[in-house]
């Protein structure tokens, strides 16, 4: 049966592929190899450039900014997310600001309902060290 197939294949001056070895009888086609190799190619590079990839942006924040600067920040920020990119705020303690932790808990929450119409929270304000961080990822 191989050696009939091989014979007609190479009569056509064509090659016998095996398309699917584990089912019975195991199924082949005469085809061009080359072309057939080509074109599985030409699939996977159209695959990997549909896919999406999420980026994370991060944007640092401290416990006493001013409104002004907060709002900046954040006018950026919506345009990260314009953009589908994930947000992860991050609050930086030094010093005496240890402390008053709960003041970077204020400012974060206070982002959330600023951004609350754009974006949605991941993961809720968690502590690190002298860091405080939250991710948001676009609605």
């Amino acid at each position: 049966m191989i050696e009939k197939a091989l014979l007609k294949a190479e009569q056509i001056g064509l090659d016998l592929v095996e398309i699917s070895p584990n089912s019975s009888p195991p199924v082949c086609k005469i085809i061009d190899f080359g072309k057939y190799r080509f074109e599985l190619e030409k699939k996977k590079k159209l695959n990997k450039k549909k896919q999406h990839i999420v980026q994370l942006k991060e944007i640092r924040l401290r416990p006493q900014i001013s409104d002004h600067d907060l709002l900046t920040k954040l006018t950026k920020a919506q345009k990260f997310l314009a953009n589908g990119a994930k947000l992860k705020f991050t609050v930086m303690f030094q010093g005496r600001e240890m402390a008053r932790m709960d003041v970077g808990f204020k400012l974060l929450e206070r982002v959330s309902e600023i951004l609350e119409d754009v974006a949605k929270i991941d993961k809720a304000p968690e502590t690190e060290g002298r860091r405080m961080t939250q991710i948001m990822s676009p609605r």
